[in-house]
């Protein structure tokens, strides 16, 4: 994962567990304010309904009619003591009648009781209106975006600040494993090539095969290494391979090194669809695979490799038979090793998990301790062309 998108993460849940925490003062503040717009809401009733009043006041009972206050907003009118109208805008049935400030879901209604056989024989004036709560909606709304934006900038800021130091130091780290793979590959190169020379000029010996078996182990190592460095940086382009083709040679190469255990490696190779992938990727799954049957296979023991076609899916097996493996589910984590003995970095069947995800193969396990392991490759019919 790239610095920056590392850094991205964790500052979202960071923002979002702060967030989370913040909730709770939050809505608290929220329920005040609704308090407060209501109570403000009230304060306009009371004006609303003290201008009423005093229209009913000035009114001298001379004039021809009296023209009672309208308002775009609020709805009033006068009510008996039955709360019956005498005259009412109100389009809203009353629940509650009793003096004082109302609240009914949105509809806030203010009654006020009035002097008795004073205003048209009215004995309560009932104000009412819509009270929303949209104007707290956004302000709270507002603040927890505000919030989050303000923790989230400062969380990006303050990560990539704390990491700086490790991000120089594990760029140091990359560039001293590239350089040292490099002048590991270059040593491994020559001695191979040396070897091939050797051989084709001399009768071949055990020492010479041994040496050529422990360059194919350390090339495992080192091409395990080169991938894991890479395939984050590195687009790898898929291609129509030949799995007998390819199959056959990746077996051919490691017979060497089986043979370093006398360990016979019998493959039943039949004619296979072609498989669209990328062949670093596939020569990663198969090389760590046998590789890991000959690394966990007893002395004078077989390994048993098939492809083979079944319900128009290309299948291949690899089966050893030796210590086995006792926690199945731990085997593909990053560094894990069952048998620390058996040495290796513990990096190639996590590598061989990432790239079977990725590609949508399915991979069955079957393992018993002391007996030996199979694992089963079956390859999505997507992949096949």
């Amino acid at each position: 994962m790239k610095d920056s998108q590392y850094s991205a993460k964790y500052a979202l849940i960071y923002t979002s567990l702060v967030s989370v925490i913040l909730l709770t003062p939050l809505f608290f503040y929220f329920i005040y304010m609704k308090n407060i717009h209501s109570i403000q809401n009230e304060l306009l009733l009371k004006e609303k309904s003290l201008l009423v009043i005093k229209a009913m006041q000035e009114y001298n009972g001379n004039d021809e009619y009296f023209e009672y206050p309208r308002f775009k907003t609020f709805e009033s009118g006068l009510y008996d003591k039955g709360f019956q109208p005498i005259f009412s805008l109100v389009n809203y049935k009353i629940k509650y009648f009793k003096d004082g400030y109302h609240l009914d879901n949105n509809d806030a209604y203010l009654i006020v009781k009035l002097p008795k056989d004073r205003y048209f024989g009215a004995k309560y004036l009932i104000v009412k209106n819509q009270l929303s709560f949209a104007v707290v909606y956004e302000k709270v709304m507002y603040i927890l975006f505000s919030v989050v934006i303000l923790v989230f900038i400062l969380s990006m800021f303050f990560l990539q600040t704390f990491a700086k130091p490790f991000q120089k130091m594990n760029k140091q780290l990359d560039n001293f494993i590239k350089d040292s793979m490099h002048e590991i590959n270059t040593p491994r190169s020559i001695i191979s090539v040396n070897i091939d020379l050797y051989n084709r000029k001399n009768e071949p010996n055990k020492y010479m095969q041994r040496m050529k078996a422990a360059t194919k182990v350390l090339s495992n190592i080192y091409n395990d290494m080169d991938y894991l460095i890479k395939h984050d940086r590195l687009k790898y382009e898929n291609e129509s391979i030949d799995m007998a083709a390819f199959l056959t040679d990746r077996v051919e190469y490691f017979s060497e090194v089986a043979l370093m255990k006398d360990i016979t490696i019998n493959s039943d190779i039949n004619e296979c669809v072609y498989v669209y992938m990328n062949a670093k990727k596939l020569q990663r799954v198969v090389d760590n695979t046998i590789s890991n049957a000959i690394k966990y296979s007893y002395e004078n023991s077989e390994i048993d490799i098939k492809l083979y076609m079944e319900d128009e899916k290309c299948h291949l097996s690899f089966r050893d038979y030796g210590v086995g493996i006792e926690k199945v589910e731990k085997i593909f984590s990053r560094y894990y090793r069952e048998n620390v003995s058996k040495g290796g970095f513990g990096i190639g069947l996590n590598i061989v998990k990432s790239i079977i995800e990725e590609a949508n193969i399915e991979l069955l396990i079957e393992s018993t301790p002391k007996v030996g392991s199979r694992f089963l490759y079956i390859f999505p019919p997507t992949s096949t062309k």
